[in-house]
């Protein structure tokens, strides 16, 4: 469970850190939610969702798998799309789970 943690946490950096570079269709500090969904219920997994108003939108949801078992691990996928300095949208969509943190997106290098 305790690399899902630290997955969990490399992915909230990276998401904040893309939010941040994000070139705004309006500015980012102004920047106002247009949607926000959140279902957490707190024993089984989560999934929430939002959208702003400077392009920034966000889906996630997890599941818990295996519970009570030593192969239980919680299953996170999602997706994250901005707008960057030059005007194109970059989508991130990932999976996190006991294989570990795996990203997928056009903008970034393949094998």
């Amino acid at each position: 469970m305790r690399g899902i943690n630290v997955c969990a946490f490399v992915l909230f950096g990276f998401v904040l850190l893309s939010s941040s570079q994000a070139a705004p269709l309006d500015d980012s500090k102004d920047a106002q939610i247009l949607r926000y969904d959140n279902e957490n219920i707190g024993t089984d997994g989560y999934n929430f969702a939002y959208e702003t108003s400077d392009g920034v939108t966000r889906q996630e949801q997890a599941e818990l798998k295996n519970a009570g078992t030593e192969q239980e691990a919680l299953s996170v996928r999602g997706s994250v799309s901005w707008v960057a300095p030059d005007g194109q949208t970059y989508t991130l969509n990932y999976i996190a789970d006991e294989n570990g943190f795996q990203p997928q997106g056009d903008h970034l290098p393949h094998n």
